[in-house]
Order: C-alpha cells, then sequence, then structure tokens
C-alpha cells in the first residue's frame, strides 16, 4: 500500500468521524449550540464557558474544518503523485465538490433556523441532501483510495450486467440513507415512550410529514440489503480473493446494520445506537462503492482469459 492510499484512508476515517459527530449534534438537539451564527459560533470564534450544546456544535464545525483542509491536501498530493487523466485525480477532484457543498449544506442549516426542534419541511429536505452528499463524499475518497494504486482503470466496456447491477445496489442504499436521515430526525423530534406508541403515531389519522416517511425507511432498508446481498453472493463466485474479501465484508457489514436497524427500532433509538446504526451504514456504503471498483477495474474476465490462452505454451 502506497503512502498516498494510507493517507486516503486516514482521511476517509476522519470524515467517518466528523459524520458521527454531526450525527450527534443533532441527536443532542445542539445545532443551534452556535446560535443563528456562521461561521463563527455565537458572534465569536472561540465561544467563552460555552454550554454543553455550544461545545458539542462547535466541535463539529472545528472538525468540519479540519475535514476541508484534509480533502484539499488529498487533492494536492493525489494531482501530484499521478499524471494528468488519472481516475485517482478525477475521484480526489470529486472529493473536491462534495466536501464544499458538506460546507454549504451545513451552513445552510444553521442560517435558516433548520437545527433544534425546528421541523419544517425544510429542514427534512437539507437532512436528505446532507445524508446524499456525505455519501457522495465518502464515496470519492474512497474511490481515490482505491484507484491511486489501481494498475487499472476503472471500465464499462464488456461488463454492462455487471455495471447494472452494482449501479443498482448503489442507488438502494442512497435511498436507504436519504430515508434514514428522515426516519432518524423524527426519532429526534417526536420521541415515543414505547414502541407500540411510535407505531400509532406512524399510523395516526394525520401523523407529521417526517413520521409518515419514517415509515418507508425499513422497507428502503430491507430493500438495499437484499440487493447488496445478492451481489455479494455473486462477486463470491468470482475466483479474484481480493473480490471476495470485499464482498464478504459487505455481507457482514449489511447484517451488523439490520441487526443494528432492528435495535435501533425496538429500543427507541437511544443516541449511541444511532450512532452505531449510522456507522454501519456508512460503512456499508464505502464497502459496495470499493467492491464495485475492484469488480470493473482492469480487463474484463473474457479479455484476461484469452490473454492467458495466447500466453500458455502451445
Amino acid at each position: 500500500m502506497s503512502p498516498l492510499r494510507r493517507f486516503a484512508l486516514w482521511v476517509l476515517g476522519y470524515h467517518l468521524a466528523v459524520a458521527l459527530w454531526g450525527a450527534l449534534v443533532r441527536a443532542t438537539g445542539s445545532g443551534a449550540g452556535c446560535g443563528a451564527h456562521w461561521p463563527l459560533c455565537n458572534g465569536t470564534v472561540l465561544p467563552r464557558s460555552p454550554a454543553i450544546e455550544t461545545l458539542i456544535e462547535f466541535i463539529h464545525r472545528a472538525m468540519s474544518g479540519g475535514a476541508v483542509l484534509l480533502v484539499a491536501a488529498l487533492i494536492v498530493f493525489t494531482f501530484r503523485a499521478r499524471p494528468r487523466g488519472h481516475q485517482g485525480r478525477k475521484a480526489a477532484a470529486a472529493a473536491g465538490v462534495f466536501v464544499v457543498l458538506e460546507a454549504l449544506v451545513g451552513a445552510a442549516l444553521v442560517l435558516f433556523g433548520w437545527v433544534a426542534k425546528d421541523a419544517s419541511a425544510g429542514r427534512g429536505g437539507a437532512m436528505v441532501v446532507h445524508l446524499l452528499n456525505t455519501f457522495l463524499l465518502f464515496g470519492s475518497i474512497a474511490l481515490t483510495s482505491a484507484l491511486v494504486d489501481n494498475p487499472g482503470p476503472i471500465t464499462l466496456r464488456g461488463r454492462a450486467p455487471l455495471a447494472a447491477a452494482l449501479g443498482l445496489g448503489l442507488a438502494t442504499l442512497l435511498v436507504a440513507g436519504a430515508t434514514g436521515a428522515v426516519a432518524a430526525l423524527g426519532d429526534t423530534l417526536y420521541p415515543a415512550a414505547s414502541l407500540a406508541e411510535g407505531i400509532a403515531k406512524d399510523l395516526g389519522d394525520q401523523p407529521p410529514f417526517l413520521l409518515r416517511l419514517r415509515l418507508v425507511h425499513p422497507f428502503a432498508s430491507l430493500a438495499a440489503a437484499l440487493v447488496s446481498v445478492v451481489i455479494a453472493r455473486a462477486v463470491l463466485k468470482a475466483r479474484d480473493p481480493r473480490l471476495k474479501g470485499l464482498a464478504l465484508t459487505l455481507l457482514v457489514f449489511v447484517g451488523l446494520q439490520l441487526l443494528a436497524g432492528a435495535l435501533d427500532l425496538a429500543l427507541l433509538a437511544p443516541v449511541p445506537l444511532q450512532l452505531v446504526h449510522l456507522g454501519l451504514a456508512d460503512l456499508t456504503w464505502i464497502a459496495l462503492v470499493l467492491l464495485s471498483a475492484a469488480a470493473l477495474s482492469g480487463a474484463p474476465a473474457q479479455e484476461e482469459e484469452q490473454r492467458g490462452r495466447a500466453a500458455a505454451p502451445a
């Protein structure tokens, strides 16, 4: 593993920590900890004698600033180490775009007051955009780590069915993640004393739109899990041990994610379990991105077999 790839993986791990801390901000209602100010916190660079909500929000902003700097460093290092047109450069540049969008969405949440106990449609939509952009940011950084040491670029030639299946898997995970963002926000804004009470709220005559949308998440998650399992089982039939390892990793994360989701529902979404649930969702997405990159890299299987036969002694 090259130092550049190791750095890209380190950047990815840091962004995972930022995302989990951001979930803590939402779950604890600390989004208004710095008031309606951005990028300043309550009008100052460093808050004095901050309340716990202010401290939680300020730490998240500081971590987010570090995330932007790390992606900038990743872009510089990748562009210096890899030639023009290299796909690793393109993935790093995409990460730069998504990290800027991430900062802008975070700023919008604060400046429009979509924090704390706000239950507006605007906040719901912003949370969906935030989650989708986060997934795309993670995917870009993960692709950078995969491509900087990859001898062959990602190609779809001769792999249309495989690419379609992987695209479907990625799309279903995006839908599951988006609905999960809405479900998590609903859990924060409309806590229930029991599972029965929560279901009754969701199925009421005129439930808030966040609760109505929360019902979609379990079905979206099951669909995404099913597609991911089918993809992983198909890849396990390949001869490449690297692909098998990635497929097994994906299966493990899918299983843990389903377990965490069931516990999250049964235990009424305690904050620590919400963070575990989100972390596993992020890791499942990253695992499928890396599996897709590995499966679509290099020459198609037919070409490899032809080369093998050509190189074999007569």
